[in-house]
Parts: structure tokens; sequence; C-alpha cells
């Protein structure tokens, strides 16, 4: 029996890029590299950061969209600012009675997402979040872990259709 290497394998030449913004991608790496036990303390951690990613007072934006969804237990609002360059940076407001996971995720892409231009995000899988909170999560709160992200999906889809419109 050989020994194993402690090395990392090198990538393949032709491996593809990442289809994940790099902001995003190196916090789905992060969570791949844990444990189960880690995966749960860190989402628990992004969870707590989830006030910081609040709009700021003063601040405006370009798409607001404040509604509470069959899918969701409490009112979510989602806050859209669109750059020159039509790179988003959003914000959201969650309330009183939204679950851990859904706070974790709302961190997570915040985090991951900002800056990303509109037609990235619009093209964005979904096959990231089982990576970020596991198989099992994803089974027992499926419309959990994807309910920010569809939101912030819908959101850059309605910025953009109204700018065709414009035009």
């Amino acid at each position: 029996m050989k020994p194993m290497s402690k090395s990392c394998p090198e990538p393949p030449d032709d491996s593809p890029a990442s289809t994940y913004p790099p902001k995003l991608a190196s916090i789905i790496d992060l969570f791949e590299s844990l444990p189960e036990e880690e995966k749960r303390e860190n989402l628990i951690a992004y969870s707590e950061q989830s006030k910081k990613h609040e709009p700021k007072p003063g601040e405006t934006f370009d798409l607001e969209d404040v509604r509470k969804d069959e899918e969701c237990t409490d009112t979510v609002g989602v806050f859209m600012k669109v750059d020159p360059e039509k790179r988003a940076h959003f914000r959201i407001t969650l309330g009183p009675q939204v679950q851990t996971l859904t706070k974790a995720m709302t961190s997570i892409l915040c985090k991951g997402l900002e800056g990303t231009t509109l037609d990235d995000i619009m093209a964005l899988p979904a096959d990231f979040v089982p990576r970020i909170v596991g198989g099992n999560l994803v089974r027992i709160r499926s419309q959990t872990v994807y309910y920010i992200l569809t939101r912030m999906k819908s959101a850059a889809k309605v910025y953009l259709n109204r700018l065709r419109a414009a035009s």
C-alpha cells in the first residue's frame, strides 16, 4: 500500500474557470474544507453578521423590494444599487422571525456577490448552496437555503428588464 501524499493535488490544466464570482468562490472553498460541525459553527457566525448587510441611513437604491413571501417566515427587503459598470451592491433587511440559515445565506450572498455584474448574478447556478450548507441542511430546509439567492436574482432581472424597456 502506497503512503498517502500530504500535498494537495494540482487541478488539471484544462480545468474550467470557476463559474462563481471570486468572493463567493472563496467562501465556497472555505466551507468545503470544513467538517460538518465547523460548517454549522461558521453558518451561525455568518448569521450573526446579517445586520451588517442592512441599508445604512441615507443610502439610496435603484431597486427596493420589501415583502413577505409564502416560503419565508417573515418580511425580507432586498435593496440593490447598480454602479455605472452594471455591478450590483445588495443590502438586505430581515424580519425578526427569519431563520438562522436564511440569515447566514444573506451574509454569505451579500459578501460573495458584492460588486458582481447583473449578468453574472443572473447566470449564477444555485449548485453552490449545498457545498456551503451541506446536503443534510439542504434537504431539511430546501426552501430556506435558496430563498435569498432567488430574491437577489429576481431584483437583478427586474432591473435589467427596466433597462431594456427604457432603451
